[in-house]
């Protein structure tokens, strides 16, 4: 019996198994002969491409295994979620797993970007020949482009090193892949979007809400190329959104988080995972764990678990004046009226205190309609003004983009003078402020490696002492995909 290992997460559309003994030849399960020919087919491809965004944020994977190991919000040490926090986890995520919470882990971001990538392929591949209209055509391709684009981009922040998969898995030599060094993930991002961007419609007020526009990939492109350390090419992109007066920030910090305002707030959110509290697959629970404990403040939503808070210093060091401290609470009105004392927010802690970001009073149950915002306005603007001070140091020009984000804010503008560095620094910490709670933060401290020195000081009275090490800069590969294709290596530290 010949042993065939089948790679368990480039081709979860073609096989059921992970890996397996057979005697029958392996055929692929997607059959296109009937498929990918008219452009009713085309369109509904790429609404299943999306359906990879809807994967990744439903859980929400991304939100929480980031944000949980670095310095802004921690969770309440429930079904595995503190493996994050204390840096206890190994590589077979064995503790969500036996909580039945793999949706929640690592293996959950690796799964769901291959799969997007996945049937992202399959469109650039068989989209082109299809006869339509030629301009929605290249639409489709170019969303395709930008998916892919961004599942790759997803993958190299969390585990390094990993796969490109640019070949849709029709025989399973196009499935089994290896790691590709970052450097060539990176080329192959730059690829996509450089490809994207003349595909793609510019943002308009009727774009279908969702979509991939191109100042949304040129964003991806800025934002790819800041963690691949080219600076020219980030300022390049970020400018040109900036210059495309397609984008802006909305007046009010916190109307960019308001469901009621949600049209609106896409001047702002230029890309988003759009949630509906009423279809299934277009939600994620991230309401509910941010909400207090017992579904007792209607304002955060009708059902509310209690599971994550901010750490007390990173409150601490946002500005009395700081608009973006009314997305925090120190307190909350209670069902009955009442006000709940910080004190009192949660049995862990006297020093709870909550994320208002994703509240939505009416919420069905914990599936709520507020947007997660992808790609900001404001995360463009500290783009354009980090890359602008690593090329060009303390130039008026890097004070100009920050400072925009500053007034929004409701606090001054930062003072002139400061040397390269500290200005770097200060651009690193109003991403911080600016982006808390996003699935943002760890990935700044990793890529600026500088996680260790910040995480071990982020500690409080439920988590006296963090201690990451040089092996949690990336996530290891899940161990059941190292299992099931023994042409991807562990990462190193990992081994």
């Amino acid at each position: 019996m010949k042993k065939l290992y089948i790679k368990l997460l480039f081709i979860s559309t073609l096989y059921a198994l992970a890996s397996c003994e057979l005697n029958e030849t392996p055929y692929s399960s997607i059959f296109t002969e009937s498929f990918y020919k008219t452009a009713g087919d085309a369109e509904v491809a790429i609404t299943a491409v999306y359906g990879g965004i809807a994967d990744l944020y439903s859980g929400p994977a991304p939100l929480m295994n980031s944000d949980f190991s670095a310095d802004q919000v921690y969770p309440r040490a429930v079904v595995a979620r503190n493996t994050y926090t204390l840096f206890t986890y190994d590589a077979a995520y064995s503790a969500a797993v036996s909580f039945g919470r793999a949706f929640e882990s690592p293996i959950f971001t690796w799964t769901s970007c291959y799969r997007g990538i996945e049937k992202a392929n399959w469109i650039i591949e068989k989209v082109p020949s299809i006869p339509m209209d030629e301009k929605r055509r290249d639409e489709i391709v170019g969303e395709a482009l930008f998916i892919r684009a961004y599942m790759h981009w997803m993958l190299a922040k969390n585990f390094g090193e990993v796969p490109v998969k640019i070949v849709a898995s029709s025989k399973l030599e196009n499935a089994i892949l290896k790691k590709s060094p970052r450097a060539d993930v990176y080329k192959q991002i730059f690829a996509d979007l450089d490809l994207a961007i003349t595909k793609l419609p510019s943002y308009s007020a009727s774009l279908v809400k969702g979509r991939a526009s191109k100042e949304a990939a040129q964003s991806l492109y800025a934002k790819a190329a800041l963690y691949a350390e080219n600076w020219t090419l980030a300022l390049q992109q970020a400018q040109a959104v900036i210059s495309s007066g397609k984008h802006s920030l909305m007046p009010d910090v916190k109307d960019t988080y308001n469901v009621i305002k949600e049209d609106l707030a896409r001047a702002e959110n230029i890309f988003a995972f759009e949630c509906e509290s009423t279809t299934p697959g277009k939600t994620s629970q991230i309401m509910g764990l941010y909400g207090p404990p017992g579904s007792t403040a209607p304002d955060y939503g009708r059902t509310t678990f209690g599971s994550i808070f901010v750490y007390q210093s990173f409150f601490d060091s946002l500005d009395v004046k700081d608009k973006r401290r009314g997305l925090l609470d120190t307190n909350y009105v209670n069902l009955q009226g009442r006000i709940v004392l910080q004190k009192d927010i949660t049995p862990i802690t006297r020093k709870g205190i909550l994320v208002k970001k994703y509240q939505d009073a009416n919420s069905i149950g914990s599936n709520h309609a507020v947007n997660i915002p992808l790609l900001r306005y404001a995360d463009v603007l500290l783009i354009a003004a980090e890359a602008e001070a690593r090329l060009n140091g303390s130039s008026s020009i890097a004070y100009g983009f920050i400072n925009q984000v500053r007034r929004r804010a409701g606090i001054s503008d930062l003072r002139v003078g400061l040397s390269k560095d500290a200005l770097i620094d200060a651009i690193l910490q109003e991403r911080s402020w600016e982006l808390f709670a996003e699935g943002d933060r760890w990935f700044d401290l990793t890529r600026t490696n500088t996680f260790i020195t910040v995480v071990s000081k982020a500690v409080n009275d439920v988590y006296p002492v963090r201690t990451p090490t040089a092996k949690y800069r990336y996530f290891p590969i899940p161990q059941d995909e190292i299992n099931a294709n023994p042409s991807v290596e562990q990462n190193p530290e990992w081994k």
